[in-house]
Parts: C-alpha cells; sequence; structure tokens
C-alpha cells in the first residue's frame, strides 16, 4: 500500500495536518464513529479537557486495533470541541498518538456533544493493508 501525502502550501505543517492523502493498494478501509471519553461501560470519563482528549484517542486506538488498523494507519479525523481555543491542546496530545506525517484533518466547535461534560469527539478514517 503506498500513502502520499498532499501538501500544496507549508503552513499546515506548524498546525499539525496534512491537507489531502493519496493512498493505492489498500486493502481495507475503516471508517470509525465519533469516539469519545467514555468508559468501557459507556458511562462518561470526567476530568480537564487534556484527560479526556487522552481518553478519547485511547479508545480510538482500541477500536482501530480491533478493526486490523493503527494510528499509523489513519488518514483523516475530524475532532468535535466544546471550546475551540483548546485546539492546541488536543493537537499536543495528539502528536503523541500520531507521530509523523499528520492525518488529514478538520476541527469543528460545537455547542455540545452527545453527553453533558462531553468536550471532544473524535472521527477517523483509516486504510490498512492486507495482513502479511
Amino acid at each position: 500500500m503506498d500513502k502520499t501525502p498532499i501538501n500544496p502550501w507549508t503552513w499546515q505543517d506548524a498546525r499539525g495536518f496534512t491537507q489531502a492523502w493519496r493512498v493505492e493498494g489498500a486493502a481495507g478501509i475503516v471508517f470509525v464513529a465519533g469516539q469519545g471519553p467514555f468508559a468501557p461501560d459507556g458511562s462518561l470519563v470526567g476530568g480537564d479537557f487534556e484527560a479526556q482528549v487522552r481518553h478519547t484517542l485511547d479508545n480510538l486506538g482500541t477500536v482501530l486495533e480491533q478493526s486490523g488498523a493503527s494510528f499509523a494507519d489513519v488518514v483523516k479525523l475530524t475532532v468535535f470541541l466544546t471550546d475551540i481555543t483548546q485546539l492546541p491542546v488536543y493537537a499536543r496530545v495528539k502528536a503523541g498518538y500520531i507521530t509523523g506525517q499528520q492525518p488529514a484533518s478538520t476541527a469543528v466547535q460545537v455547542q455540545a456533544l452527545a453527553l453533558p461534560g462531553m468536550q471532544i469527539e473524535i472521527e477517523a478514517i483509516a486504510v490498512s493493508r492486507e495482513p502479511e
């Protein structure tokens, strides 16, 4: 599988994302529903924004793993935030989970998410190759 980043400009590098990815030879595409800071029983995990980001990314990693993918296979992220001023915190924490070239990304501020107290939700698209 070949993944080629498409970055017509350089400004996106400082903001931690890639404009687009061209993928050839992928065996599978994984569409991940919005993940949030939930415990295994479905209850909301409290804490500050950074703690919610970490828990959300942990959950995203679990779903990716169960679907035969990893963070390295993610080509697109959409993050929904209740406070867009927290975007730099999200970007810093995400960079610890997804290293190197970053996925194409969209960030959206919303008034509220599924549960009161929920501050972040992340959707993902990943591509995977045939198992070796």
